[in-house]
């Protein structure tokens, strides 16, 4: 392989995983200690409600060193496996960890429920310890979820069974979609990953995105029935977890745990719904522009410039570098970790878990970015949204195990911040009319992506959940109806909804490892839109409030940490003004479509 195909391809782009346990010499080593440490903790047995704020302190403390050791073990298993789905040792390995880590975690769920327990009063008095400033919020939290906890033996139960019950299910639905090939729509006989069949549906030729659309539908076909199956486990594995804890909806519990109520996250997804107008606009502006009468589902994500010119590993970091370098030297320096010092995976390979994400660790160690680098234009902007969450979770390491990790819904703040602020930056460097009008339109269509679609597929979730609960087993069909009737009324007639696409709910890990996750894309990016608002508005006088709310982490209450950066999540009109923003965007689209 040339230079030159090894940075098209970023082919030795690769994390180095060993320093998560190289202290230690192995992930076992880390449970071991871990367990040593439980061991002590269960002195504290009976207890719990009792203790003073240094006792209560003195506790966290062993429970956080735990919670890292676990955390770090278990990070290298899922990485490592991450990186080939298709080895069995990896998944034993895995396994392995995860079965050690449950029977930890079961061992100490009593102190969360013995505090749970404690009486109003004496919490009260022993949250104010400055001792507990590092676990407060995390302590505030258990307190809300008392409602829905069982006693400890019905608990030990689930956290037991948890391993072989839905995990397994998760872990064979990644395994299966891991594991399928399509037929290269450039390259007749050849077959390639899901992840570069779909790469294809941004390609400038149409013909290659039919058929890439038809591949992808092909390759889907001979798992979709075990996939609706593990799916309908799944959606019955939750219903009877939230009928035992008394949770009202299946999205409950997800509001909860995102510390939303569920009126606000109802208020959100009906001013979504309610601007469906929104994507139906772009839809028929960007078919005008293609010259095309109506868009087919394959044509949504294709570029408006023809070219299909390749981006380079090189190009792209210097591109986002210097994009995060405009909003802040100090952000900049931070992505540059990652670019310079091995912790980012980049190259498509066999076996490899499709997408993108950034997996925070502990905060004893740095991140991980894991890509599949197609050397897209679109692959430059994904790269800046991964590094956002990469930053926020290098800058909040301060904040400790307990309260490293933001709810979900602000989990996409940076990393949506960063992508728009690569955007703008590009967007502001150009003359041409039609690269504009292209960058513009990859905006459009980023946000349209993460706030209508998501919901869109918040919808089809809630169709599906609410409907095992009520009717039982879902079919093959049903799915694939759920799914158009969903995305339908998000397009209306701006999009032909060909019958490949009923198929596609099948791939998306949102929907079987964390249900209810979706939303909080729209929740995040409308937030992160208005959080770019104050920093147009307010220019280099917003960056220390910006460093101060990744820096904060999960420390406070969602709404506490949005009045940071002057945003009021409390206001019932705060979703509509930032819908109002995705209208700007594509009414500055509109206006640059008429130069070219």
């Amino acid at each position: 392989m040339t230079a030159s195909e090894t940075d098209l391809t970023a082919s030795d782009i690769t994390w180095d995983l060993e320093t998560l346990i190289s202290d230690a010499g192995s992930a076992d080593a880390l449970l071991v200690e871990a367990q040593a440490i439980a061991d002590d903790i269960e002195t504290y047995r009976g207890k719990v409600a009792s203790l003073d704020g240094p006792g209560l302190a003195d506790l966290m403390t062993q429970m956080g060193k735990v919670n890292e050791l676990v955390s770090r073990a278990g990070h290298y298993g899922m990485l490592k496996f991450s990186e080939n789905m298709g080895d069995a040792e990896r998944a034993a390995d895995m396994q392995r960890i995860q079965e050690q880590a449950t029977v930890l975690s079961t061992g100490l769920v009593f102190v969360e429920l013995e505090f749970a327990a404690a009486d109003d009063d004496h919490v009260v008095e022993v949250l104010s310890h400055e001792r507990l400033d590092f676990c407060r919020h995390y302590l505030e939290n258990l307190r809300r979820n008392r409602p829905f906890l069982l006693s400890e033996p019905e608990e030990k139960i689930l956290i037991e069974t948890s391993v072989s019950g839905a995990n397994a299910w998760v872990r064979l639905f990644s395994e299966q979609t891991s594991a399928i090939t399509v037929e290269s729509p450039a390259a007749e006989g050849e077959m390639v990953s899901l992840e570069e069949g779909l790469s294809a549906l941004q390609s400038p030729d149409r013909d290659i995105r039919a058929k890439a659309s038809d591949s992808v539908t092909a390759g889907l076909k001979p798992g979709l029935k075990n996939r609706a199956f593990i799916y309908n486990t799944l959606l019955l594995d939750k219903s009877v977890d939230d009928r035992l804890r008394g949770f009202d909806t299946w999205l409950s519990s997800r509001n909860l745990s995102n510390e939303a109520s569920d009126e606000s996250v109802n208020a959100l997804i009906e001013a979504v719904v309610s601007r469906y107008d929104i994507p139906q606009r772009w839809y028929r502006l960007k078919a005008k522009v293609l010259g095309m009468e109506v868009l087919a589902d394959y044509d949504r994500m294709a570029p408006i410039a023809s070219s299909d010119s390749k981006v380079g590993w090189a190009e792209a970091t210097e591109i986002v570098r210097d994009a995060y370098n405009s909003f802040s030297p100090e952000l900049a320096d931070v992505i540059g970790e990652f670019i310079d010092n091995g912790w980012i995976d980049a190259p498509i390979r066999p076996g490899k878990q499709p997408g993108a994400f950034c997996a925070y660790t502990v905060p004893s160690h740095h991140p991980y970015v894991l890509l599949n680098w197609t050397g897209r234009h679109r692959d430059v902007l994904t790269l800046a949204h991964e590094l956002g969450h990469g930053a926020h979770a290098y800058l909040s390491r301060k904040q400790g195990i307990f309260h490293h990790s933001t709810p979900l819904t602000l989990a996409e703040t940076a990393s949506v911040f960063g992508e728009t602020v690569t955007n703008k930056r590009l967007v502001n460097q150009m003359d041409d009319p039609l690269a504009k009008f292209s960058l513009l339109a990859s905006t459009v269509d980023d946000s349209i992506a993460t706030v209508f679609r998501q919901i869109a597929m918040n919808q089809f979730e809630d169709l599906c959940h609410n409907s095992r609960r009520n009717d039982g087993e879902i079919s093959v069909d049903q799915f694939g109806e759920f799914w158009m009737q969903t995305q339908r009324d998000m397009v209306g007639d701006s999009v032909e909804l060909t019958d490949n696409y009923s198929s596609w709910w099948s791939y998306i890990p949102h929907f079987m490892g964390t249900p209810g996750y979706v939303y909080a894309y729209a929740y995040g990016q409308l937030l992160a839109l208005s959080v770019y608002a104050q920093f147009e508005k307010s220019g280099d006088e917003f960056v220390p409030a910006y460093l101060e709310l990744l820096s904060a982490g999960g420390s406070m209450a969602p709404e506490d940490l949005a009045s940071i950066v002057n945003c009021d999540l409390a206001d019932s009109k705060f979703w509509s003004a930032g819908l109002e923003i995705v209208d700007q965007q594509l009414a500055e689209a509109e206006a640059a479509s008429e130069l070219i």
